[in-house]
């Protein structure tokens, strides 16, 4: 069928028309409801009206957060200037949509309902915070009834009889696809109990694969983004194989100078082994989240060079950089936007600095923050 779009404004007729096959396919890679995935799709892009999915193929209003290493866009919400995430297209927000869903545990419970249960996901899509809008579930299920959504739900349950039983392939972060169900989601969680221990000179715990670190969160009443943030780790997930997770945050450098690479090591292996916070690691050593290591390679553990460091303007730190201009080493969650803030200097000035194309950061990256 040939959808004819209205050049000023799409009707909600016409999004259905232009995304229901997206969001069954959706449905069936993922598990994500056809009907709530285009309630939602509607509802957040005030049927792609909005300025934000127009600026930003950002159908469902996700913003940056930890994990994110795409394109970003600006834009007021529940506060100014706020980061969303860009792609593509409509197509890649549906996708990162459904995979944003089902990788994180406090949405899981989800996962149990009947797929046709379209109240039971509103009103659990508010109750595990996807909006703030007290109406939120009300909204969606007004969508829903109105528009007869639930009919593309229920085909994909005909065309796929064994839809519960399956497991689903989920993107957790770039790069990183893994083979989920609910159940071992939902087994990650149990209560389970790490006895602390001191490792590297600090109070850390030996997790084996297949845990969350919710769990190690939820025993040490830690908050968990407290504890990502710890581990240099942007998400929670099943780790994926056994190692020690930091109760508080490591240090600025390692215990001996060097380190030589083996030929297996992974940049972030190397920083929980010798507890050095990976933005460091990275910055001693010119290197950046996506370089391979090589076999014989030897790493710098410390600092060479002493030089101010411009979020702990009292302290002096060790970097391998000599300049007089005030340095940042960008940091998990930070974005262009918050450092111009903590700075007071704007985002053009940081651009200009820095000899920036985008606003994209990443970790361990080196930004001039003064003039």
């Amino acid at each position: 069928m040939v959808v004819v779009v209205d050049a000023q404004r799409t009707s909600v007729r016409q999004y259905i028309d232009m995304y229901k096959d997206i969001a069954m396919n959706e449905m069936k890679r993922v598990g994500v409801p056809a009907a709530i995935t285009l309630a939602q799709g509607i509802f957040e892009s005030e049927s792609g009206n909005s300025v934000l999915v127009k600026k930003s193929n950002n159908h469902f209003g996700i913003k940056c957060k930890a994990e994110w290493t795409g394109e970003a866009v600006y834009h007021d919400d529940d506060a100014a200037g706020e980061c969303f995430r860009k792609y593509d297209s409509a197509y890649h927000s549906y996708q990162d949509h459904s995979d944003f869903l089902r990788s994180r545990p406090h949405y899981a419970s989800l996962f149990n309902l009947d797929p046709a249960d379209y109240s039971g996901w509103a009103y659990g899509l508010k109750k595990a915070g996807y909006a703030t809008n007290p109406r939120y579930p009300q909204l969606i299920i007004k969508i829903i009834e109105e528009n007869n959504l639930n009919a593309y739900t229920i085909a994909v349950l005909k065309e796929l009889p064994d839809f519960q039983q399956r497991d689903f392939e989920v993107k957790t972060t770039p790069g990183n696809i893994i083979s989920t169900s609910i159940n071992k989601i939902n087994k990650a969680l149990e209560p389970a109990k790490f006895k602390a221990k001191t490792y590297n000179g600090l109070k850390a715990v030996y997790a084996d694969s297949g845990v969350s670190l919710l769990a190690i969160a939820t025993q040490y009443n830690i908050p968990l983004i407290t504890l990502l943030d710890h581990n240099d780790l942007l998400i929670d997930g099943l780790l994926e194989s056994p190692t020690w997770i930091y109760l508080e945050r490591k240090r600025t450098d390692g215990a001996q100078e060097t380190f030589t690479v083996t030929g297996t090591e992974t940049l972030y292996e190397i920083s929980q082994k010798f507890a050095i916070q990976l933005s460091y690691l990275m910055a001693y050593n010119g290197l950046t989240e996506n370089d391979v290591l090589k076999k014989g390679q030897v790493l710098s553990l410390k600092s060479k060079v002493l030089i101010k460091e411009s979020n702990k303007p009292d302290e002096q730190v060790e970097s391998n950089i000599s300049t007089s201009k005030t340095i940042h080493f960008v940091k998990a969650k930070e974005t262009l936007l918050s450092i111009a803030k903590e700075y007071k200097v704007t985002m053009a000035d940081l651009r200009t600095w820095n000899q920036l194309k985008t606003d994209q950061l990443k970790i361990g990256m080196k930004l001039i923050v003064s003039n």
